[in-house]
């Protein structure tokens, strides 16, 4: 006779109850997420277009799951910092991402920087936002023009100093692009955030920037500074009187995105709610106004259209890679 047959029945129902809750399938347990506040890191320091837009969308997602939603600022090393952090967190969803642009740029320009595979450490949950960048001159600069202003960075050699949100940060990488397309040495001034990089650009410290119209908007407005050109490969709409820097340079075209992202591994029943807790932030009709009229249009999407768009654009950076042996150490 088998040892467990000596066992009353009684005894053995109540042991396997105690067992049960050990057999619930992974997807039942999602139904009881989120318990607790989640937090979304933001790879880049307070103050700049990409915190700004999660802590907008944050209430939004705050009410669709019923969680508070903390935001954390991890700045630094081309936004690898915040974002290596989020792939080696628990895949339970309450670790985000705000990831960007810098994720596809990454793998090409800086590999030794982790995630080294964005696409295989990281499950996308949708996208929030895409920016142009508009390039602009403090007012003691002596030039109107993309032209003028590559001229006098070409009689002036590292006299015309950038501020960036840091060493990788698209806005870094796009300025690098022009150098090396107009063929003149541009002098990077890296920061731990646009923020910071604004206020000097205010004081007239650096000498120029490409920043979203959202956030050098303001500086643009005083006069403090002047648009030269924009980054995309037309006109923005919102600034018709200030040329594509493709006008000059052709074919030149950097844009930026932001999207949510979870480690990899995390439930998909998780990752749905999460994408629809976004949406309702970025379909709200007074945020999309907003954004849109700022020139940073909100994108309403889910983990597919956030997978392609890092998909197309590590394709993008990995080609500018090979045709500039562009490199940063």
């Amino acid at each position: 006779m088998k040892e467990n047959a000596t066992i009353p029945m009684r005894r053995r129902t109540l042991l396997a109850a105690a067992a049960a809750p050990l057999l619930v399938p992974r997807a039942a347990s999602a139904q009881a997420w989120p318990s607790r506040p989640i937090t979304i890191v933001v790879p880049y320091a307070p103050g700049g277009g990409s915190d700004a837009a999660v802590r907008a969308v944050g209430p939004f997602m705050e009410r669709v799951l019923g969680q508070p939603i903390v935001v954390e600022n991890r700045a630094g090393a081309g936004t690898s910092i915040g974002s290596a952090y989020v792939a080696q967190a628990r895949p339970d969803g309450y670790t985000l991402l705000a990831g960007a642009t810098p994720l596809a740029v990454n793998p090409a320009l800086q590999p030794q920087l982790p995630p080294k595979e964005p696409m295989k450490d990281l499950a996308p949950i949708g996208p929030m936002y895409r920016s142009i960048f508009v390039l602009h001159v403090h007012n003691s600069v002596p030039v109107n023009s993309l032209a003028e202003f590559i001229a006098f960075a070409r009689a002036n050699p590292r006299a015309m100093t950038y501020g960036s949100a840091g060493v990788g940060a698209l806005n870094h990488l796009a300025m690098e692009l022009l150098g090396y397309r107009a063929g003149v040495q541009l002098e990077h001034v890296p920061y731990r955030g646009t923020g910071p990089a604004l206020i000097d650009l205010r004081a007239g410290r650096i000498k120029s920037m490409f920043t979203s119209l959202l956030e050098g908007g303001p500086l643009m407005e005083e006069r403090i500074t002047r648009p030269l050109a924009v980054s995309s490969l037309t006109r923005m709409s919102q600034l018709p009187q200030v040329p594509a820097v493709a006008e000059t340079l052709e074919g030149f075209d950097v844009t930026f995105w932001q999207g949510l992202f979870a480690p990899a591994g995390t439930p998909e029943p998780i990752i749905a709610r999460l994408a629809e807790a976004l949406r309702a932030g970025t379909t709200d009709a007074a945020l999309t106004k907003r954004y849109a009229d700022a020139g940073t249009p909100l994108l309403v999407g889910g983990p597919a259209e956030q997978a392609k768009l890092l998909a197309d654009d590590t394709a993008v950076w990995a080609r500018v890679a090979r045709e500039t042996n562009l490199r940063l150490d």
